[in-house]
């Protein structure tokens, strides 16, 4: 069974001060903390064993936050990652976690919302058998890891801010890896910036011709949220399709109940936790909802 990987750590310098004693992954995007987001979409996708990698100062906080995720209907873990020394680490650091297991890696920046994702995240999960990238069309695409495909659709070349990009296509923070891939990132040379790139690990099984691609298009948000114009981005995208919907994005506590993880009771004492909000006023009114209009 694959588990999940969310690298949650870094020193979040691009927001400071607001990040001079809170770890950017715990600031709020609009009503809820931006760990959130990313945890709900391993939730989405199925996965149950769940591993976050922060800073030491940092954990303690999501241990408070999230627990051992079984009021979720989860196994939460947790790893340190004491110095940033590039994405392809996570690897390295979850591979007691994984004890094998294939994996599905997640940046705790990232927000992913479309119609539909929890079919697209399995179905790809269940035919990944090497590695499998994201994609999503970018105007800058010269800012991120870009990915050019050749005629048949297949991953040609996947190159970390390239000066001349071959496409629009940038990888998002989010990757589906085979059980081998701690090894892989544990032989990986540190690039010229010190640091373990998951460029170089997706390279090496591109090379053998196992690397997928899935490319999101029209109807899909991805926002990376790692300044402070990209936060309020995000916390107007959630706030406008909060509002006009009255349904909230991103709830793990909505998804796992509606995943069957937890039931009634137990999401009715989350809902409790949450009272005197508006988010846990959120939750009760689904419980009181008719069970044919709960949706699914």
């Amino acid at each position: 069974m694959r588990r999940g990987v969310l690298l949650a750590g870094g020193l979040g310098t691009r927001l400071l001060p607001a990040t001079a004693v809170v770890n950017k992954h715990l600031l709020p995007v609009h009503n809820k903390p931006m760990i959130y987001y990313p945890l709900s979409v391993l939730m989405l996708a199925g996965i149950r064993e769940i591993l976050i990698i922060s800073t030491p100062r940092a954990l303690p906080l999501f241990r408070d936050l999230l627990g051992d995720g079984g009021s979720l209907g989860v196994r939460i873990a947790y790893k340190a990652q004491p110095e940033p020394r590039g994405i392809a680490e996570a690897m390295i650091l979850a591979e007691d976690f994984l004890d094998g297991a294939p994996s599905m890696l997640m940046l705790g920046d990232n927000l992913l919302y479309a119609e539909g994702l929890p079919r697209v995240l399995r179905t790809r999960s269940a035919a990944c058998e090497g590695a499998c990238l994201f994609a999503y069309p970018v105007r800058d695409p010269e800012r991120f890891g870009v990915v050019s495909l050749d005629g048949a659709g297949r991953v040609r070349a996947f190159e970390e801010k390239p000066a001349a990009p071959r496409s629009n296509l940038a990888a998002i923070g989010l990757y589906l890896f085979d059980p081998d891939a701690p090894a892989r990132a544990a032989a990986l040379t540190p690039s010229a910036r010190g640091e373990l790139e998951i460029t170089d690990l997706a390279r090496g099984y591109l090379d053998e011709g196992r690397l997928d691609v899935e490319c999101f298009g029209r109807g899909v948000a991805w926002l990376d949220m790692g300044t402070p114009a990209s936060i309020s981005e995000a916390s107007e995208f959630v706030r406008t399709i909060e509002d006009r919907q009255g349904l909230l994005i991103c709830a793990p506590e909505e998804i796992a109940w509606r995943n069957g993880w937890i039931d009634d009771a137990a999401f009715a004492e989350l809902a409790d936790r949450l009272a005197a909000s508006p988010y846990g006023a959120y939750l009760r009114k689904l419980l009181r909802a008719d069970p044919m209009d709960r949706g699914s």
